[in-house]
């Protein structure tokens, strides 16, 4: 039986891209780490054969944040259209966010987030 949730074969790779982040992603990690959205965030989580940049185990919510080459490479559409299929297989919600978007409007992005969290987390 495979695991779905942080193979050990991913383990090297998910630290590496956890000490590797982009602008973007710490940026967008200092709003999201120890709680301070009511819910936690993991960052480079593995789920199935792919490492995610933030999920929330709770609401089952994937934060993706992109750069221009997931937008202008034709297999980089590809791979993120299989990737965001494989992940609604599991029920699990992704919300796309581009590095720009993360960058020069921060609050915006955030208002995002929050808006699926109060939503999610509202009986």
């Amino acid at each position: 039986m495979s695991t779905t949730f942080n193979r050990k074969s991913q383990l090297p790779f998910r630290r590496a891209l956890r000490q590797e982040m982009t602008a973007p992603e710490r940026i967008l990690w200092q709003q999201l780490r120890a709680g301070q959205t009511g819910v936690k965030f993991r960052r480079q989580h593995g789920i199935g054969p792919y490492i995610v940049d933030f999920y929330c185990p709770s609401l089952k919510l994937v934060l993706e944040i992109d750069g221009d080459s997931h937008f202008l490479n034709e297999a980089a559409l590809a791979y993120d259209k299989q990737r965001t299929l494989y992940l609604s297989r599991l029920s699990i919600d992704v919300l796309r966010f581009t590095n720009l978007e993360v960058m020069q409007n921060l609050d915006g992005v955030m208002a995002v987030i929050m808006e699926y969290v109060r939503s999610s987390t509202t009986p």
